[in-house]
């Protein structure tokens, strides 16, 4: 189930990609099936650590392609332990909203990121999230620790993105049908599980994720506009421009 579009993103067989805040790897697998070289990073070091195993299988299995690869680092997204322009591309999904200094982190992320490089943002989006704040204030931090600390709207994104510099392009919404899975567990309490509705509308989404129904991907699809869950902004790093070189080769030109 992803939710950065690998075709916006525009990931190449044999570029490298960092995809920060991994989880269990969903990205990350993808992106190697695809021929690039990944790195999965994340704090969490219990989930690296399947990551790593399910990377091995995947390499024992003939799935990831020659001259592809990857590997994990647990690393903060304040203090990314790369050098600069290390990657042809970005993802940080459903990170930003954890991270106090977003913007700090934000630069970091441009920091890696080559010239001429795209990093796709992902956050929860704006209504879904809104209503969940509004449910219950177990969702979000301080109660929910380690919990979202912010709601983003996708005009303050385009302008982090900017002062960060990056140019923002394509956006738009994802997994509409897990928002309102989310708004249950927030009315009928965040740990209560065992609700029907919340144990019924768990099991549909298990049965779009292994079987993808079309019953399930068309109403996704017809919902996203409207009640999307995340939030996908993709941003292009300029190229540096020598304006000094480019003014002595008009004058060798003129």
């Amino acid at each position: 189930m992803l939710t950065v579009d690998y075709d916006k993103l525009g990931l190449q067989p044999g570029e490298r990609l960092l995809d920060l805040g991994c989880g269990f790897g969903r990205h990350t697998f993808e992106a190697l099936k695809m021929g690039a070289k990944v790195v999965a990073a994340d704090l969490a070091t219990e989930e690296l650590g399947q990551v790593r195993d399910l990377m091995g299988a995947m390499g024992i299995e003939n799935q990831i392609p020659p001259g592809a690869g990857g590997g994990v680092s647990c690393a903060n997204a304040l203090a990314l332990p790369f050098p600069d322009n290390s990657f042809d591309r970005v993802i940080a999904s459903e990170v930003m909203e954890h991270i106090p200094d977003d913007a700090a982190a934000l630069d970091e992320l441009v920091r890696v990121l080559r010239p001429g490089g795209v990093i796709a943002i992902t956050v929860p989006a704006w209504l879904a999230e809104t209503l969940c704040w509004k449910l219950n204030d177990e969702y979000y931090a301080p109660k929910s620790v380690g919990g979202h600390v912010r709601i983003y709207r996708e005009a303050g994104i385009r302008e982090m993105m900017v002062a960060a510099g990056v140019r923002p392009g394509a956006s738009h919404l994802a997994h509409a049908i897990h928002a309102p899975y989310w708004w249950l567990k927030c009315a009928v309490g965040i740990d209560n599980d065992d609700h029907p509705l919340v144990k019924g509308y768990h099991k549909a989404l298990l049965w779009d994720i292994s079987k993808a129904p079309w019953i399930m991907r068309t109403a996704d699809t017809l919902l996203n506009p409207v009640i999307g869950k995340s939030l996908v902004v993709y941003a292009t790093k300029e190229a540096v421009v020598d304006r000094k070189r480019e003014l002595e080769l008009d004058h060798a030109g003129a």
